[in-house]
């Protein structure tokens, strides 16, 4: 006979006479529907009796831990953004300019390194939740304006989901050519080069 599978709960288990059976499941994040056949034998009864058991799936999804945005250094390097998901494949991609920001050829599912956009080996979300991470690589922010670029997760298809990278702004810089010059007695003009990110003023 065939065994109930393990996310079912059937109560009771054994009885006498006329009773309910109350079945009940584990939350599921698969994104296919999942079954199994509940077998009731009784004393004296020649064949077992059966039932089938199918629970509905999670529709597909995907989630980002960091929320809809977080913050990275001004002084840029890795930055990884965290989620889960139920889809066969997960894409990442920059909404609008990277500026100058590179995303990871491969990202992390269920563990395995898995090349952007390509199908997560073994499709672990057609039958669960998928943990997932990509690394992200932002150059420093020489401005003193904070730099956001958006980063869109889809499957491919319909299902995405979006996050803001917030990068501080940079310090503020001001250097100048020259320390010290001279200017000649016709009074001709001697340039000084201003470098800087920011307003300034002469005084």
């Amino acid at each position: 006979s065939m065994a109930k599978p393990s996310w079912l709960t059937v109560s009771p288990m054994s009885g006498s006479g006329n009773d309910t059976l109350r079945n009940t499941a584990t939350v599921y994040k698969g994104r296919k529907t999942r079954s199994g056949t509940v077998t009731v034998t009784g004393s004296g009864v020649a064949q077992p009796k059966t039932y089938k058991v199918t629970q509905e799936a999670e529709p597909e999804y995907i989630s980002i831990d960091n929320g809809s945005s977080m913050a990275a250094d001004k002084t840029g390097g890795k930055v990884t953004v965290n989620g889960k998901s139920n889809s066969a494949a997960l894409s990442f991609a920059w909404v609008g300019e990277a500026k100058e920001a590179t995303i990871s050829s491969q990202y992390t599912a269920g563990g395995k390194p898995t090349n952007n956009t390509e199908v997560i080996e073994g499709d672990p979300g057609a039958t669960g939740e998928v943990v997932w991470s990509v690394d992200l690589t932002l150059p420093a922010n020489t401005t003193i304006e904070q730099i956001d670029r958006t980063l869109k997760v889809s499957n491919g298809s319909t299902v995405q989901q979006q996050i803001v990278i917030e990068q501080t702004a940079g310090d503020a810089n001001l250097s100048l050519s020259e320390t010290d010059i001279t200017i000649p007695v016709d009074g001709s003009a001697v340039t000084v080069l201003v470098t800087s990110n920011t307003q300034w003023t002469v005084s």
